[in-house]
């Protein structure tokens, strides 16, 4: 009954409309019921403005998952399954997150010590799930992820770099 393209523009604003959704619960709690909605009222209002603000992040991180290779975050690993080549690095680990827009689609490149870097493509199968993974890195701004993301530019933009230089000795045992 939805076309293929309508149900991808969904699935990929759902945090989005879940929130739009809880806000006008909110509203119509808040405008409709007493005093008893009140405290429910101001719940959803406050969880569906987070879940519009997150889910706009999100959706705006998301591409149509048609690329090459399949992406996998799992107890702290990434692990890309390329058709090339494929590799897997810890979120410990990782020394700096790279965009590399010099390929086309553009792909992150992923660096963990002296192991040579993995690139994963931007619009892989599973690739929405670095989202969440790369929000765990201290000091990583999101909002300058997605204007990576956005940017035409025929270059590479290191995004993130790990503060303290990683110790080759410690890694060896």
């Amino acid at each position: 009954m939805i076309r293929p393209e309508a149900k991808a523009q969904i699935i990929r604003w759902r945090e989005a409309l879940i929130g739009v959704i809880a806000v006008c619960i909110g509203l119509l709690w808040l405008s409709d019921a007493g005093p008893l909605f009140l405290l429910p009222a101001l719940a959803a209002l406050i969880g569906g403005a987070a879940l519009i603000w997150i889910g706009v992040q999100r959706a705006r991180f998301r591409h149509a998952g048609d690329g090459p290779g399949s992406v996998r975050v799992d107890e702290g690993q990434i692990i890309y399954f390329g058709p090339l080549t494929g590799g897997a690095v810890a979120l410990r680990e990782l020394t700096s997150v790279t965009l590399d827009h010099r390929h086309f689609p553009a792909h992150w490149r992923l660096r963990e010590g002296t192991a040579p870097e993995l690139l994963i493509p931007v619009n892989a199968e599973g690739a929405e799930a670095l989202f969440d993974a790369f929000a765990t890195l201290p000091g990583l701004r999101m909002e300058q992820v997605l204007a990576a993301l956005k940017s035409s530019r025929k270059t590479t933009m290191l995004l993130w770099q790990r503060d303290r230089p990683v110790d080759v000795k410690a890694r060896l045992h």
